[in-house]
């Protein structure tokens, strides 16, 4: 077969223009990637251009790995051999390690993580007497302000001249002294993996017409996510020739805060005049109702390059838009219709997402689906069970019914801070293995006095009977859940958390989280059919029975529902979608209305809405839980810019001149797909 046979029309075009600079308008669901591939063979292939003078440049390690693979299948062995197919920072990193002697670093320079660079800032905080230097939310500022200044390529005695505030002026300090930290120590940080080389190719004549004559050609995906370093990179790399190809959708630009911008594209147009467009508007993944809505919300932002999708997958579903009264009855909601669509159509569990915009939306989400016994996949977000907090609670939970249970007696000994150092750890261990006692048990036992200071001792001793006190209390009492909380509170873990969250929203996160827990123990309690199971005891057990198998299953067991924030989503489809909380202040969010960049969030709506392949049900609270307060919220602007004759409204309200939804024969479709269902 040969290449290029597959793809449609406008993706042929794609392919096989080489004559200069090209911008593949590629909407959601276009099969973009097909065409960075198969372009990519078809330069070697039909234009004769040697693999290894071919460089292309994506954002995620897995994108790059999948591009490499799908290429493989078009070339031999011998034909792909020396191709560059990476991420931006691998590139950067490569040029670097190439152009070493032409950069400030030595051989073997390291490159430092993100918490290295937190305390190299802190340190220079402390030396620099700078007020607050212990604050985590000035450090994550500081990080957050030096990042923005490099990836815009200002030098650290430029970044004075930007400054608006008597703070910027002292981080602009820091960032020199950062700089100086980082070189002194033979280091870059995950951003010089891009400045860096950015900068060198800008400098240096004869390193820019070396990597000009290497790279013959340049592909770019996802292009819309570039920052400046990355667009100046791209046009350094390409020069005045412009033989590249970028692969973007600024429809689907949703990373501003982190530098991105999707007016880089608007500047191919400016320094490539001979920039040649080529939209890809055939969507093959959704019916026409979600790209009809689709095509309404974004058509209310402002473009440069406009784009209409559409589909040959006829009309489909209508969407579904349903009203709830809280967000805990919107979390129910989803979980019932979810359960009831999935009976009724015979689909796998794996055929449904959740969208929220924040990931603190999923909690409630989470305690449903929990509670329904029905497995769930949380991605871009920790899992439930894997949240600092709740393992710390659930470690505190099993000492409280198994004695012997000595890694979750590790896990909170020193939590919050007892002075229990790791010498005295070695000790208890040992006296533990050679009594044949649990390390609760040897810490209890009188006999420690004969290996272990008395400072110590009492320590252990304290620890051990004030949870000997409490699991015989939650034992004997009927309503355990009050009595599990003052155990938290008596721990000291309260205490803790308001001592090491990073910021007030930090904090708030963690103790929603363990209020959540606390409900799932009373819900396991009161919902349990045996009298006898009706117990904290029953209740963890089960708790724990539920993270082990979620941990067991995270490979083996792929079925289950996907929980997403909008911006993980991306890339992503599934044939049935939920976006949740549809309403002023979530989506959009309340800092895009502030801010007035209320354009980002809408193509956070359009993001989430082309997820859907065949069903897309959206939903709004007309109350949420805001610090402890339900506040009312108003329904969001982007559900007035659905095209109304496509919506089916559910639910509590309505607005006016929207469809009315036939009860009877919502009813005789669900009776159809039940017997159809019984006939399989």
């Amino acid at each position: 077969m040969s290449v290029g046979s597959l793809l449609n029309e406008k993706q042929q075009e794609a392919m096989r223009y080489t004559q200069g600079p090209l911008l593949v308008l590629a909407g959601a669901g276009s099969g973009k990637t097909s065409v960075i591939t198969q372009k990519i063979a078809y330069l070697v292939q039909e234009c004769r251009i040697p693999a290894h003078r071919i460089t292309a440049v994506t954002f995620t390690n897995k994108a790059a790995r999948e591009m490499k693979e799908r290429v493989t299948r078009h070339l031999s062995k011998e034909q792909s051999k020396g191709l560059s197919v990476s991420t931006f920072h691998t590139f950067g990193l490569n040029l670097l390690r190439i152009e070493l002697k032409h950069t400030p670093l030595k051989n073997n320079f390291s490159i430092l993580d993100a918490d290295d660079c937190k305390r190299i800032l802190m340190d220079l905080m402390h030396r620099d007497n700078l007020a607050n230097a212990d604050s985590k939310e000035l450090i994550a500022k500081a990080m957050k302000k030096i990042s923005d200044w490099k990836n815009d390529l200002i030098l650290p005695e430029q970044a004075h001249v930007t400054c608006e505030t008597e703070e910027d002026v002292h981080l602009a300090h820091l960032y020199q002294l950062y700089e100086r930290n980082l070189r002194a120590y033979n280091a870059v940080d995950f951003d010089d993996l891009i400045v860096l080389p950015t900068r060198l190719l800008q400098d240096n004549a004869e390193v820019r017409d070396k990597w000009q004559n290497r790279v013959r050609y340049l592909l770019v995906d996802e292009y819309q996510d570039t920052n400046t370093a990355q667009y100046m990179m791209v046009k350094l790399l390409v020069g005045v020739m412009g033989q590249f190809t970028a692969v973007g959708d600024d429809d689907q630009s949703i990373y501003a805060w982190r530098g991105a911008k999707p007016e880089n594209m608007a500047l191919l147009k400016d320094d490539f005049p001979r920039l040649k467009v080529v939209k890809l508007e055939q969507n093959y993944r959704s019916t026409n109702v979600i790209l009809n809505a689709a095509n309404a919300v974004i058509g209310n932002n402002p473009h440069i390059f406009e784009k209409a999708l559409w589909s040959d997958k006829g009309r489909g579903e209508a969407i579904r838009v349903i009203t709830c009264r809280n967000d805990d009855d919107e979390a129910e909601r989803v979980v019932k219709d979810l359960i009831t669509h999935k009976l009724m159509n015979g689909k796998n569990w794996k055929d449904y997402a959740v969208l929220y915009r924040g990931n603190f939306q999923s909690r409630v989400i989470e305690t449903q689906l929990r509670q329904m016994q029905i497995p769930y996949k949380l991605s871009g977000g920790q899992s439930f069970f894997a949240r600092a907090e709740i393992k710390d609670i659930m470690s505190y939970l099993r000492l409280i019914i198994n004695p012997e249970d000595d890694s979750a007696f590790l896990r909170i000994i020193n939590t919050p801070k007892r002075a229990i150092g790791p010498v005295t750890l070695e000790k208890l261990g040992l006296f533990a293995q050679e009594n044949h006692l649990s390390l609760l048990g040897a810490s209890a036992d009188q006999r420690l006095a004969m290996v272990l200071p008395k400072k110590a001792m009492t320590q252990l001793h304290e620890f051990a009977e004030f949870i000997q006190r409490f699991t015989e209390e939650l034992h004997d009492h009927d309503d355990p859940v009050p009595l599990v909380r003052q155990f938290i509170n008596e721990a000291g873990y309260v205490d803790y958390i308001r001592e090491n969250a990073a910021t007030p929203a930090q904090e708030k996160s963690k103790f929603d989280n363990i209020e959540s827990l606390y409900s799932s123990i009373q819900n396991l309690i009161n919902k349990a059919e045996d009298v006898d199971e009706r117990n904290i005891e029953s209740a963890i057990r089960k708790l724990v029975l539920i993270d082990m198998l979620e941990q067991q299953q995270e490979e083996q067991d792929q079925d289950k529902v996907n929980l997403l924030t909008l911006h993980a989503a991306k890339g992503l489809e599934f044939p049935y979608v939920y976006m949740m909380g549809l309403e002023e202040e979530l989506l959009p969010h309340r800092n895009s209305i502030a801010s007035e960049t209320i354009e980002e969030e809408r193509r956070l709506m359009y993001v989430g809405i082309t997820r859907a392949k065949q069903g897309l049900t959206m939903t709004l609270a007309e109350q949420r839980k805001n610090g402890g307060q339900m506040k009312q919220m108003t329904p969001s602007r982007f559900l007035d810019e659905l095209p109304q004759n496509d919506i089916e409204w559910l639910g509590r309200k309505k607005p006016a001149g929207a469809a009315d939804v036939d009860p009877k024969e919502q009813a005789r479709r669900a009776i159809e797909n039940l017997k159809a269902l019984m006939k399989r």
